[in-house]
């Protein structure tokens, strides 16, 4: 199965997308937060984002969900710090944090592969919240 890890600046707000999205997924998807940096301040860091990886990958790959630029670079950072094996079943989501962390969270628990997990992910973008 597809693992899922959100990237943040903030561990708060990467440990609260994660409290959502483990519920709408009912508990069948392994999903990690990867947020704030040791001492508790905000920014993002490459190793923990790279420990996370490791713990939610099954084998399948895993997707990553991220909320800000940098979030992204320190992302691609972790990916290359791999082993070269597992990089290509390793995917950051151009998608929108919260609505694309739960889009790939339910899509993971269908069972889905990691191409139409990320699609669902980035399918986000068009949602619409009001229809006035």
């Amino acid at each position: 199965m597809i693992g899922l890890v959100i990237v943040s600046h903030s561990r708060k707000l990467a440990e609260g997308l994660c409290e959502l999205t483990n519920q709408l997924s009912q508990g069948k998807v392994k999903i990690l937060p990867a947020g704030g940096m040791e001492d508790g301040s905000l920014g993002t860091d490459a190793t923990r984002i790279m420990d996370a990886i490791q713990e939610a990958d099954s084998g399948d790959g895993v997707l990553i969900i991220a909320d800000l630029g940098s979030a992204i670079l320190s992302s691609d950072m972790a990916i290359e710090m791999l082993d070269e094996n597992k990089k290509s079943k390793i995917v950051i989501a151009d998608a929108p944090f919260v609505e694309g962390g739960v889009a790939a969270a339910v899509e993971a628990s269908l069972g889905s592969d990691l191409n139409k997990v990320k699609e669902a992910a980035e399918g986000a973008k068009e949602l619409k919240k009001i229809f006035k």
